[in-house]
């Protein structure tokens, strides 16, 4: 039997992973998954070693608050690669701990795939060489990547985004509102506040002043609550609200059948863009964090979908900006106006073309088979 480590930090990260340890199970049954996932993985047969919910940090100062942790879970990781080293080691995204491991897993001799590379193109761009030192070969989601693998002459292959095989719309509008007790003849805002704690705590206060200044005999408001998120922290902002529908499920139906859409920062914003309703990019980190974290980044978007299109589409608010008066006027703007409205969604259609075209999972499991030959 082949053992097959991952690490999968985040959530996206165990949806994704989850797809191709299915893939993998239905060709062969000869394979052994464990390291560090979620609940999606573990559907399929994952056995995870550390608990996941700890791993859901982002920016400099959170992770820094859990640097004990993290040296801990990296020294526990040299132990069991040296006692007995996994056949294959799949790093997914979440690139601050992964590009670590890379390094370590690849002088230990024991092969190294990365999927989801890290952004380079945005910031640190010598991890561009670091990848290519540490790792075997990178399985790439972004169509435009390909230019700088092939300029550093990078084993990779683009597997298409792992989007474009796991939204599915099992609801109507019609049935979503049923279930969620939704008046068809208001206008539906939705907002995703993220799925860390830390995103919670900076957004979901904003979004709540966000939806008091509506006039809520015309609009309905749904908040989606991710299962990572801590229901103490998401419920404390949430006691004085009144008129708000939080959803734990249905969140793609919630992308597809809302008016518009309020949307922090990350992989949310691919699959809203992909699902084609217009929204606003949020995004609000820790002072310290923002501050270092400007003077590194290379890019003047943040937002995925307008990285990918390499064009202004969707309104991005960040830190200062991401304020409740900010998307209440940026909402009312486009909302208002069709026309502006129109042009978002007719744009949204070309990047569901360019993302929507391959199997991330089929190809993954196609590479990973090539390592075992």
């Amino acid at each position: 039997m082949k053992k097959i480590f991952w690490i999968a930090g985040e959530n996206s990260g165990d949806l994704h992973s989850s797809k191709v340890i299915e893939e993998l199970n239905k060709r062969n049954t000869d394979l052994e998954h464990f390291g560090i996932g979620g609940k999606q993985m573990e559907k399929f047969g994952f056995k995870p070693l550390f608990p996941f919910e700890r791993f859901s940090v982002m920016g400099f100062l959170e992770v820094f608050k859990h640097l004990f942790f993290f040296i801990n879970v990296e020294k526990r990781i040299k132990q069991i690669f040296l006692v007995s080293p996994p056949d294959l080691v799949i790093l997914v995204d979440y690139p601050g701990f992964n590009m670590r491991i890379a390094k370590m897993t690849k002088e230990l001799n024991i092969p190294v795939l990365y999927y989801i590379c890290p952004q380079f193109w945005a910031w640190k761009q010598k991890r561009i060489f670091q990848l290519k030192k540490f790792t075997d070969f990178i399985a790439y989601i972004l169509p435009f990547e390909q230019k700088f693998m092939d300029e550093h002459q990078i084993r990779s292959k683009y597997v298409g985004h792992p989007i474009a095989e796991e939204i599915e719309i099992k609801l109507s509008k019609k049935e979503f509102a049923e279930k969620h007790n939704l008046d068809l003849n208001k206008k539906w805002l939705g907002f995703f506040p993220g799925s860390r704690n830390g995103e919670i705590n900076k957004m979901l206060p904003v979004f709540i002043k966000t939806i008091y200044k509506f006039d809520s005999d015309k609009f309905e408001f749904l908040i989606s609550k991710a299962s990572s998120v801590s229901d103490r922290i998401f419920q404390q902002f949430m006691e004085s609200s009144q008129n708000i529908k939080i959803l734990e499920q249905n969140n793609y139906e919630m992308m597809k059948h809302c008016d518009f859409l309020t949307v922090t920062s990350g992989t949310a914003t691919l699959e809203t863009a992909f699902i084609g309703t217009p929204f606003v990019i949020v995004y609000k980190t820790s002072r310290i964090s923002y501050e270092i974290g400007k003077r590194f980044v290379k890019i003047k978007r943040i937002g995925l979908p307008n990285i990918v299109l390499e064009k202004d589409i969707l309104p991005e608010l960040v830190q200062d900006d991401a304020s409740a008066e900010n998307i209440f006027g940026t909402i009312s703007e486009i909302i208002d106006s069709p026309e502006k409205y129109q042009k978002i969604s007719s744009e949204l259609k070309h990047l569901h073309d360019i993302l929507g075209k391959k199997s991330a999972s089929g190809e993954m499991a196609d590479i990973i088979e090539g390592f075992f030959k």
